[in-house]
Protein backbone atom coordinates (compact mmCIF):
# COMPACT_ATOMS: atom_id res chain seq x y z
CA UNK A 1 0.00 0.00 0.00
CA UNK A 2 3.42 1.97 -0.65
CA UNK A 3 0.58 4.26 -2.63
CA UNK A 4 -1.25 5.94 0.29
CA UNK A 5 1.84 7.58 1.03
CA UNK A 6 3.58 10.60 -0.08
CA UNK A 7 0.43 12.58 0.04
CA UNK A 8 1.47 15.73 1.40
CA UNK A 9 1.02 17.40 -2.06
CA UNK A 10 -2.46 17.05 -2.50
CA UNK A 11 -3.42 17.00 1.64
CA UNK A 12 -3.06 20.31 3.39
CA UNK A 13 -1.13 20.03 7.20
CA UNK A 14 -3.92 19.37 9.88
CA UNK A 15 -3.80 19.40 13.92
CA UNK A 16 -6.41 17.89 15.94
CA UNK A 17 -9.27 20.35 16.40
CA UNK A 18 -8.32 22.84 19.19
CA UNK A 19 -10.91 24.01 21.44
CA UNK A 20 -12.05 27.49 21.57
CA UNK A 21 -9.68 30.06 23.20
CA UNK A 22 -12.58 30.92 25.82
CA UNK A 23 -14.03 27.61 26.64
CA UNK A 24 -10.63 25.78 27.48
CA UNK A 25 -9.71 28.96 29.27
CA UNK A 26 -12.92 28.25 31.97
CA UNK A 27 -11.81 24.57 32.29
CA UNK A 28 -8.49 22.01 32.96
CA UNK A 29 -9.36 19.78 29.86
CA UNK A 30 -6.62 19.23 27.32
CA UNK A 31 -6.90 21.72 24.69
CA UNK A 32 -6.82 19.65 21.47
CA UNK A 33 -9.32 16.94 20.58
CA UNK A 34 -8.06 12.96 19.72
CA UNK A 35 -7.97 12.53 15.67
CA UNK A 36 -10.54 10.31 14.16
CA UNK A 37 -9.18 7.11 12.76
CA UNK A 38 -9.34 9.03 8.79
CA UNK A 39 -7.96 12.01 10.30
CA UNK A 40 -5.02 9.84 11.36
CA UNK A 41 -4.46 8.19 8.05
CA UNK A 42 -4.71 10.89 6.12
CA UNK A 43 -2.12 12.89 8.19
CA UNK A 44 0.04 9.89 8.47
CA UNK A 45 -0.37 9.36 4.50
CA UNK A 46 1.49 13.04 4.01
CA UNK A 47 5.17 11.58 5.34
CA UNK A 48 7.30 11.29 2.40
CA UNK A 49 9.14 8.77 3.66
CA UNK A 50 12.50 9.90 3.19
CA UNK A 51 16.07 8.16 2.73
CA UNK A 52 17.07 10.23 5.62
CA UNK A 53 14.29 10.68 8.18
CA UNK A 54 15.21 13.61 10.06
CA UNK A 55 12.23 13.35 12.22
CA UNK A 56 13.96 10.34 13.54
CA UNK A 57 17.47 11.95 13.63
CA UNK A 58 15.93 14.68 15.93
CA UNK A 59 14.06 12.89 17.69
CA UNK A 60 16.05 11.83 21.27
CA UNK A 61 14.64 8.80 21.60
CA UNK A 62 15.06 8.05 17.55
CA UNK A 63 11.91 6.81 17.50
CA UNK A 64 10.95 4.88 14.13
CA UNK A 65 8.06 7.74 13.12
CA UNK A 66 8.27 6.74 9.01
CA UNK A 67 7.30 3.20 9.88
CA UNK A 68 5.10 4.07 12.56
CA UNK A 69 2.84 6.82 10.03
CA UNK A 70 3.15 4.26 7.64
CA UNK A 71 1.50 1.50 9.50
CA UNK A 72 -1.46 4.12 10.98
CA UNK A 73 -1.98 5.20 7.22
CA UNK A 74 -2.60 1.50 6.02
CA UNK A 75 -4.60 1.39 9.17
CA UNK A 76 -2.42 -1.13 11.30
CA UNK A 77 -2.24 0.79 14.32
CA UNK A 78 -1.43 -2.24 16.71
CA UNK A 79 1.36 -3.01 14.52
CA UNK A 80 2.42 0.98 14.63
CA UNK A 81 1.44 0.96 18.02
CA UNK A 82 4.68 -1.73 18.65
CA UNK A 83 6.45 0.03 16.71
CA UNK A 84 6.49 3.10 18.59
CA UNK A 85 6.58 1.46 22.27
CA UNK A 86 9.79 -0.25 21.08
CA UNK A 87 11.46 2.78 21.66
CA UNK A 88 9.68 5.04 23.77
CA UNK A 89 8.12 4.05 26.74
CA UNK A 90 5.64 6.59 27.50
CA UNK A 91 4.34 7.48 23.47
CA UNK A 92 1.30 8.73 25.09
CA UNK A 93 2.80 11.15 26.98
CA UNK A 94 5.51 12.61 24.70
CA UNK A 95 2.81 12.66 21.91
CA UNK A 96 1.04 15.46 24.61
CA UNK A 97 3.94 17.51 25.57
CA UNK A 98 6.87 17.47 23.48
CA UNK A 99 7.54 20.31 21.40
CA UNK A 100 7.15 18.96 18.58
CA UNK A 101 7.77 21.83 16.73
CA UNK A 102 11.40 22.07 17.70
CA UNK A 103 12.16 18.60 17.50
CA UNK A 104 10.92 15.89 15.09
CA UNK A 105 7.96 18.22 13.45
CA UNK A 106 10.76 20.88 13.12
CA UNK A 107 12.87 18.85 11.30
CA UNK A 108 10.84 17.29 8.63
CA UNK A 109 12.11 17.40 5.35
CA UNK A 110 8.44 18.59 3.82
CA UNK A 111 9.23 21.67 2.50
CA UNK A 112 7.66 24.33 4.43
CA UNK A 113 5.10 25.71 1.67
CA UNK A 114 3.53 21.90 1.94
CA UNK A 115 3.93 21.99 6.20
CA UNK A 116 5.65 19.02 8.36
CA UNK A 117 3.70 16.34 8.82
CA UNK A 118 1.55 16.18 11.73
CA UNK A 119 3.74 13.47 14.36
CA UNK A 120 2.92 14.36 17.75
CA UNK A 121 -0.80 14.09 17.06
CA UNK A 122 -0.66 10.91 14.94
CA UNK A 123 1.61 9.22 17.88
CA UNK A 124 -0.72 10.56 20.80
CA UNK A 125 -3.69 9.00 18.22
CA UNK A 126 -1.96 5.45 18.38
CA UNK A 127 -1.38 4.82 21.67
CA UNK A 128 -4.76 6.00 22.96
CA UNK A 129 -6.02 4.01 20.55
CA UNK A 130 -3.92 1.19 22.01
CA UNK A 131 -4.93 1.97 25.04
CA UNK A 132 -8.61 1.28 24.40
CA UNK A 133 -8.47 -1.82 22.61
CA UNK A 134 -6.11 -3.46 25.33
CA UNK A 135 -2.69 -3.49 23.39
CA UNK A 136 -1.13 -2.08 26.23
CA UNK A 137 0.34 -4.41 28.21
CA UNK A 138 2.35 -4.51 31.96
CA UNK A 139 6.12 -5.00 32.01
CA UNK A 140 6.13 -8.78 32.23
CA UNK A 141 9.66 -10.95 31.64
CA UNK A 142 9.88 -13.89 29.99
CA UNK A 143 12.22 -15.15 33.07
CA UNK A 144 12.43 -13.85 36.35
CA UNK A 145 16.22 -13.19 37.54
CA UNK A 146 17.32 -13.26 41.07
CA UNK A 147 19.10 -9.52 40.89
CA UNK A 148 17.23 -6.86 42.59
CA UNK A 149 17.88 -3.02 41.38
CA UNK A 150 16.89 0.12 43.24
CA UNK A 151 15.80 3.40 41.37
CA UNK A 152 15.13 6.34 43.21
CA UNK A 153 13.06 9.26 41.50
CA UNK A 154 9.82 7.95 39.79
CA UNK A 155 9.71 10.61 37.14
CA UNK A 156 10.47 9.80 33.27
CA UNK A 157 14.38 8.54 33.49
CA UNK A 158 13.27 6.25 36.58
CA UNK A 159 9.89 4.97 35.20
CA UNK A 160 11.78 4.26 32.23
CA UNK A 161 14.53 2.45 33.90
CA UNK A 162 12.28 0.60 36.24
CA UNK A 163 10.30 -0.56 32.53
CA UNK A 164 13.17 -1.32 31.21
CA UNK A 165 14.90 -3.23 33.93
CA UNK A 166 11.24 -5.29 34.90
CA UNK A 167 11.37 -6.37 30.86
CA UNK A 168 14.60 -8.00 31.96
CA UNK A 169 13.52 -9.65 34.67
CA UNK A 170 15.04 -7.81 37.49
CA UNK A 171 13.29 -7.39 40.80
CA UNK A 172 12.80 -3.66 40.65
CA UNK A 173 11.64 -1.31 43.52
CA UNK A 174 11.10 2.48 42.71
CA UNK A 175 12.04 4.73 45.43
CA UNK A 176 10.42 8.53 45.60
CA UNK A 177 10.06 11.36 48.19
CA UNK A 178 6.62 12.14 46.74
CA UNK A 179 2.83 10.56 47.38
CA UNK A 180 2.25 9.87 43.47
CA UNK A 181 4.05 8.20 40.80
CA UNK A 182 5.50 10.66 38.16
CA UNK A 183 7.10 13.47 39.23
CA UNK A 184 6.73 16.37 37.53
CA UNK A 185 4.85 14.99 34.90
CA UNK A 186 1.96 14.69 38.07
CA UNK A 187 2.76 18.15 39.59
CA UNK A 188 4.12 20.14 37.25
CA UNK A 189 2.74 19.96 34.10
CA UNK A 190 -0.60 21.14 34.19
CA UNK A 191 -3.92 18.75 33.08
CA UNK A 192 -4.91 21.08 30.27
CA UNK A 193 -0.96 19.37 29.02
CA UNK A 194 -1.27 16.06 30.20
CA UNK A 195 -4.49 15.07 32.05
CA UNK A 196 -3.08 13.33 35.19
CA UNK A 197 -5.14 9.88 34.26
CA UNK A 198 -2.76 9.14 31.52
CA UNK A 199 0.48 9.12 34.14
CA UNK A 200 -1.65 7.39 36.70
CA UNK A 201 -2.67 4.57 34.58
CA UNK A 202 1.31 3.47 33.50
CA UNK A 203 1.62 3.37 37.71
CA UNK A 204 -0.58 0.69 37.84
CA UNK A 205 -0.17 -0.81 34.81
CA UNK A 206 3.70 -1.16 36.13
CA UNK A 207 2.60 -2.23 39.40
CA UNK A 208 0.62 -4.88 37.86
CA UNK A 209 3.93 -6.15 35.98
CA UNK A 210 5.42 -6.72 39.57
CA UNK A 211 7.43 -3.19 40.12
CA UNK A 212 7.62 -2.50 43.43
CA UNK A 213 6.88 1.21 44.69
CA UNK A 214 7.69 3.10 47.82
CA UNK A 215 6.23 6.40 47.84
CA UNK A 216 7.04 9.13 50.69
CA UNK A 217 10.50 7.62 51.27
CA UNK A 218 13.02 10.37 51.55
CA UNK A 219 16.42 9.02 50.66
CA UNK A 220 18.81 10.08 53.72
CA UNK A 221 15.87 10.70 56.17
CA UNK A 222 13.67 7.12 56.15
CA UNK A 223 16.17 4.91 54.45
CA UNK A 224 20.13 5.94 53.70
CA UNK A 225 21.92 5.56 50.76
CA UNK A 226 24.32 2.87 52.06
CA UNK A 227 21.19 0.32 53.00
CA UNK A 228 19.74 0.80 49.84
CA UNK A 229 23.15 -0.32 48.25
CA UNK A 230 23.77 -3.00 50.73
CA UNK A 231 19.84 -4.44 49.53
CA UNK A 232 20.03 -3.98 45.69
CA UNK A 233 22.71 -5.33 43.39
CA UNK A 234 22.48 -2.00 41.48
CA UNK A 235 21.05 1.27 41.91
CA UNK A 236 19.60 4.28 39.61
CA UNK A 237 19.74 8.06 40.72
CA UNK A 238 17.02 9.73 39.00
CA UNK A 239 15.84 12.45 41.27
CA UNK A 240 15.19 15.27 38.78
CA UNK A 241 16.00 18.60 39.94
CA UNK A 242 13.61 21.09 42.04
CA UNK A 243 16.05 23.83 43.38
CA UNK A 244 14.03 27.11 41.96
CA UNK A 245 16.37 29.40 40.38
CA UNK A 246 16.42 33.20 42.23
CA UNK A 247 16.35 36.46 40.90
CA UNK A 248 18.58 38.70 43.20
CA UNK A 249 16.69 42.20 42.88
CA UNK A 250 15.11 44.44 45.52
CA UNK A 251 11.57 42.89 46.14
CA UNK A 252 12.44 39.03 45.84
CA UNK A 253 11.43 37.75 49.00
CA UNK A 254 8.20 40.09 49.28
CA UNK A 255 5.12 37.89 50.04
CA UNK A 256 2.96 37.53 46.79
CA UNK A 257 6.47 36.44 44.63
CA UNK A 258 6.37 33.04 44.60
CA UNK A 259 8.49 30.00 42.71
CA UNK A 260 7.10 28.55 39.69
CA UNK A 261 6.60 25.06 40.59
CA UNK A 262 5.34 25.70 44.10
CA UNK A 263 2.66 27.43 42.16
CA UNK A 264 2.26 24.84 39.97
CA UNK A 265 2.50 21.62 42.20
CA UNK A 266 -0.13 24.01 44.63
CA UNK A 267 -2.25 24.27 41.49
CA UNK A 268 -2.23 20.39 40.73
CA UNK A 269 -2.65 18.93 44.10
CA UNK A 270 -5.52 21.06 44.34
CA UNK A 271 -7.44 19.49 41.01
CA UNK A 272 -6.48 16.20 42.05
CA UNK A 273 -8.41 16.40 45.22
CA UNK A 274 -5.70 17.47 48.03
CA UNK A 275 -6.15 19.60 50.77
CA UNK A 276 -3.69 21.88 50.01
CA UNK A 277 -4.01 24.81 52.19
CA UNK A 278 -1.53 27.42 50.51
CA UNK A 279 -4.43 27.62 47.94
CA UNK A 280 -7.03 27.75 50.42
CA UNK A 281 -5.54 30.92 51.96
CA UNK A 282 -5.17 32.43 48.05
CA UNK A 283 -1.23 32.74 48.59
CA UNK A 284 -0.97 30.56 45.64
CA UNK A 285 -4.60 31.48 43.85
CA UNK A 286 -4.79 33.53 41.17
CA UNK A 287 -8.05 34.12 41.38
CA UNK A 288 -9.02 38.01 40.62
CA UNK A 289 -5.39 39.03 40.73
CA UNK A 290 -2.72 40.94 38.23
CA UNK A 291 -0.31 38.24 37.77
CA UNK A 292 3.34 38.42 35.91
CA UNK A 293 5.88 35.57 35.58
CA UNK A 294 9.09 36.22 34.66
CA UNK A 295 10.59 34.06 32.27
CA UNK A 296 10.57 32.34 28.88
CA UNK A 297 10.85 28.47 28.66
CA UNK A 298 7.57 25.67 29.03
CA UNK A 299 7.49 25.96 32.71
CA UNK A 300 6.33 30.19 32.08
CA UNK A 301 3.94 28.62 29.48
CA UNK A 302 2.37 26.63 31.76
CA UNK A 303 2.66 29.15 34.75
CA UNK A 304 0.57 31.84 32.58
CA UNK A 305 -2.00 29.52 31.35
CA UNK A 306 -2.44 27.83 34.54
CA UNK A 307 -3.59 31.69 35.95
CA UNK A 308 -5.40 32.21 33.09
CA UNK A 309 -7.53 29.04 34.15
CA UNK A 310 -7.54 30.26 38.20
CA UNK A 311 -8.97 33.11 36.96
CA UNK A 312 -6.57 35.91 36.99
CA UNK A 313 -7.62 39.58 35.67
CA UNK A 314 -4.59 39.68 34.12
CA UNK A 315 -1.89 37.80 33.16
CA UNK A 316 0.92 39.27 31.88
CA UNK A 317 5.09 37.44 30.70
CA UNK A 318 8.08 39.09 31.02
CA UNK A 319 10.58 37.74 28.67
CA UNK A 320 13.98 39.40 28.78
CA UNK A 321 15.04 38.17 24.98
CA UNK A 322 12.53 38.36 22.13
CA UNK A 323 10.22 36.04 20.47
CA UNK A 324 12.43 34.08 18.39
CA UNK A 325 15.08 33.63 21.05
CA UNK A 326 12.20 32.21 23.65
CA UNK A 327 13.24 28.63 24.82
CA UNK A 328 9.54 27.39 25.15
CA UNK A 329 7.77 26.23 21.87
CA UNK A 330 6.14 28.22 20.03
CA UNK A 331 3.45 26.28 19.69
CA UNK A 332 2.31 26.94 23.80
CA UNK A 333 3.40 30.94 23.17
CA UNK A 334 0.76 30.69 20.45
CA UNK A 335 -1.51 28.65 22.96
CA UNK A 336 -1.32 31.44 25.46
CA UNK A 337 -1.90 34.66 23.38
CA UNK A 338 -5.23 32.79 22.21
CA UNK A 339 -5.93 32.79 25.86
CA UNK A 340 -5.34 36.44 26.66
CA UNK A 341 -1.44 36.53 28.22
CA UNK A 342 0.13 39.76 27.03
CA UNK A 343 3.65 39.04 26.59
CA UNK A 344 7.00 42.24 26.88
CA UNK A 345 9.12 40.72 25.12
CA UNK A 346 12.74 42.47 25.92
CA UNK A 347 12.04 43.65 29.34
CA UNK A 348 13.83 42.22 32.77
CA UNK A 349 12.46 43.22 36.28
CA UNK A 350 14.86 45.15 38.17
CA UNK A 351 12.87 45.14 41.33
CA UNK A 352 9.95 44.05 42.89
CA UNK A 353 7.55 46.54 44.63
CA UNK A 354 5.47 46.89 47.51
CA UNK A 355 5.29 47.11 51.17
CA UNK A 356 5.07 43.63 53.06
CA UNK A 357 3.21 42.43 49.24
CA UNK A 358 3.95 42.70 46.18
CA UNK A 359 2.15 45.49 44.14
CA UNK A 360 4.21 45.26 40.88
CA UNK A 361 7.37 45.03 38.99
CA UNK A 362 9.58 47.29 37.69
CA UNK A 363 11.01 46.89 34.57
CA UNK A 364 13.68 48.00 32.49
CA UNK A 365 13.51 47.44 28.49
CA UNK A 366 16.59 45.49 27.01
CA UNK A 367 18.25 44.80 23.72
CA UNK A 368 20.02 42.12 21.89
CA UNK A 369 23.51 42.49 21.55
CA UNK A 370 26.91 40.43 20.54
CA UNK A 371 26.82 36.84 20.54
CA UNK A 372 28.56 35.54 23.50
CA UNK A 373 30.86 32.06 23.79
CA UNK A 374 28.11 30.07 23.01
CA UNK A 375 26.85 31.80 20.09
CA UNK A 376 23.56 33.34 21.70
CA UNK A 377 23.35 37.45 21.74
CA UNK A 378 23.47 38.58 24.76
CA UNK A 379 21.01 41.33 26.05
CA UNK A 380 21.68 44.66 27.62
CA UNK A 381 19.83 47.26 29.24
CA UNK A 382 18.44 50.49 27.37
CA UNK A 383 19.06 53.26 29.71
CA UNK A 384 15.76 55.51 30.61
CA UNK A 385 13.42 52.73 29.85
CA UNK A 386 12.07 51.70 33.05
CA UNK A 387 8.13 50.90 33.42
CA UNK A 388 6.02 49.37 35.94
CA UNK A 389 3.77 46.51 35.73
CA UNK A 390 1.13 46.53 38.09
CA UNK A 391 1.04 42.85 39.82
CA UNK A 392 0.17 40.97 43.48
CA UNK A 393 1.33 38.20 42.26
CA UNK A 394 4.38 37.32 40.69
CA UNK A 395 5.81 33.72 39.52
CA UNK A 396 9.73 33.14 39.10
CA UNK A 397 10.05 30.85 36.35
CA UNK A 398 13.66 30.90 36.20
CA UNK A 399 15.15 27.55 35.83
CA UNK A 400 15.89 24.83 38.10
CA UNK A 401 19.37 23.73 40.22
CA UNK A 402 19.66 20.47 42.07
CA UNK A 403 19.91 20.14 45.23
CA UNK A 404 22.73 19.24 47.20
CA UNK A 405 22.48 15.19 46.41
CA UNK A 406 25.61 14.40 48.47
CA UNK A 407 24.25 16.14 52.01
CA UNK A 408 20.88 14.46 51.24
CA UNK A 409 22.21 11.20 51.01
CA UNK A 410 24.79 11.65 53.34
CA UNK A 411 26.92 10.41 50.95
CA UNK A 412 30.04 12.50 50.08
CA UNK A 413 31.70 10.14 47.59
CA UNK A 414 28.93 11.18 44.86
CA UNK A 415 30.43 13.37 42.93
CA UNK A 416 29.23 16.91 41.46
CA UNK A 417 30.06 19.40 38.59
CA UNK A 418 30.43 22.49 38.87
CA UNK A 419 26.74 23.24 38.20
CA UNK A 420 25.65 20.77 40.77
CA UNK A 421 24.87 18.33 38.75
CA UNK A 422 26.09 14.24 39.34
CA UNK A 423 28.96 14.28 37.74
CA UNK A 424 28.86 10.23 35.84
CA UNK A 425 31.11 7.98 33.29
CA UNK A 426 29.31 9.03 30.15
CA UNK A 427 30.06 5.74 28.65
CA UNK A 428 28.82 3.59 31.66
CA UNK A 429 26.32 6.38 33.67
CA UNK A 430 28.03 5.01 36.67
CA UNK A 431 28.81 7.64 39.56
CA UNK A 432 31.91 7.41 41.52
CA UNK A 433 30.03 5.17 43.34
CA UNK A 434 30.29 1.41 42.32
CA UNK A 435 26.82 -0.11 41.10
CA UNK A 436 25.20 3.03 41.60
CA UNK A 437 23.79 4.76 38.22
CA UNK A 438 22.40 8.42 37.66
CA UNK A 439 20.41 9.88 34.52
CA UNK A 440 17.97 12.00 33.87
CA UNK A 441 17.63 16.37 34.98
CA UNK A 442 20.22 14.88 37.50
CA UNK A 443 22.56 14.52 34.75
CA UNK A 444 21.92 16.96 32.65
CA UNK A 445 20.45 19.15 34.15
CA UNK A 446 16.56 20.28 33.12
CA UNK A 447 15.54 19.46 30.32
CA UNK A 448 12.70 17.75 28.25
CA UNK A 449 10.65 14.75 29.26
CA UNK A 450 11.76 12.88 26.25
CA UNK A 451 14.88 13.49 27.08
CA UNK A 452 14.57 11.69 31.13
CA UNK A 453 13.07 8.89 29.12
CA UNK A 454 16.02 8.43 26.52
CA UNK A 455 18.43 8.40 29.75
CA UNK A 456 17.05 6.37 31.79
CA UNK A 457 16.53 3.77 28.43
CA UNK A 458 20.59 3.86 28.44
CA UNK A 459 20.72 3.74 32.10
CA UNK A 460 19.03 0.73 32.20
CA UNK A 461 21.09 -1.13 29.49
CA UNK A 462 24.18 -0.29 31.53
CA UNK A 463 23.10 -1.40 34.81
CA UNK A 464 21.92 -4.68 32.69
CA UNK A 465 25.57 -4.76 31.47
CA UNK A 466 26.90 -3.96 35.00
CA UNK A 467 25.09 -6.98 36.57
CA UNK A 468 26.30 -9.72 34.00
CA UNK A 469 29.69 -9.03 33.90
CA UNK A 470 29.86 -9.13 37.91
CA UNK A 471 28.25 -12.17 38.06
CA UNK A 472 30.29 -13.70 35.53
CA UNK A 473 33.37 -12.24 37.62
CA UNK A 474 32.05 -14.04 40.93
CA UNK A 475 31.29 -17.15 38.63
CA UNK A 476 34.95 -16.94 37.41
CA UNK A 477 36.15 -16.39 41.51
CA UNK A 478 34.18 -19.16 42.53
CA UNK A 479 35.72 -21.91 39.93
Amino acid sequence: MAERMLQFVRLEQRQPEKRDADARASDWNEVYSKFKATEAADQSSRCSQCGIPFCSVHCPLDNNIPDWLKLTAEGRLEEAYEVAAATNTFPEICGRICPQDRLCEGNCVIEKGFESVTIGAVERYITDTAWENGWVKPPTPLRERPESVGIIGAGPAGLAAAERMRMRGYQVTVYDRYDRVGGLMIYGIPSFKLEKDVVLRRHAQFEAGGIKFRLNCAIGQEISLTELRARHDALLIATGVYKARNIEVPGAYLAGVVAALEYLTTSNRQGLGDAVPEFVSGALDAAGRDVVVIGGGDTAMDCVRTAVRQGAKSVTCLYRRDKANMPGSMREVKNAEEEGVRFEWLAAPEAFLGDGGVTGVRAVRMHLGLPDATGRQQVEPISSSGFTIKADLVIKALGFDPEDLPAMFDEPALSVSRWGTLKINHRTMMTDLPGVFAAGDIVRGASLVVWGIRDGRDAAAEMHKFIEMRGKSLAVAAE
